[in-house]
C-alpha cells in the first residue's frame, strides 16, 4: 500500500484496515500464494453475492505482499 516512517503499511487484498510491518520481515507473494489468495477472494465474494467481476480490481494486482 505504501510507507510510513521506517515501515510498510499494508491492506488485506478485499480491503480493510492497513497495519504496519517491518520491511526485513515481508516478501512478495509466491505465484501459489496470489492464485490461492485470488480465489480465496473471489470464493468470499461469491459467497456475500457481490460476484467476481466488482473484484476484478484487487484480483488484478500482483504487487500485493502478504
Amino acid at each position: 500500500m505504501g510507507g510510513v516512517g521506517p515501515y510498510l503499511q499494508l491492506r488485506p487484498l478485499g480491503g480493510g484496515r492497513e497495519w504496519d510491518a517491518d520491511p526485513n520481515r515481508v516478501r512478495p507473494l509466491t505465484p501459489a500464494e496470489l492464485l490461492s489468495a485470488r480465489v480465496s477472494e473471489a470464493n468470499a465474494r461469491s459467497r456475500t453475492g457481490l460476484g467476481l467481476h466488482e473484484s476484478s480490481a484487487v484480483l488484478s494486482d500482483d504487487r500485493l505482499i502478504p
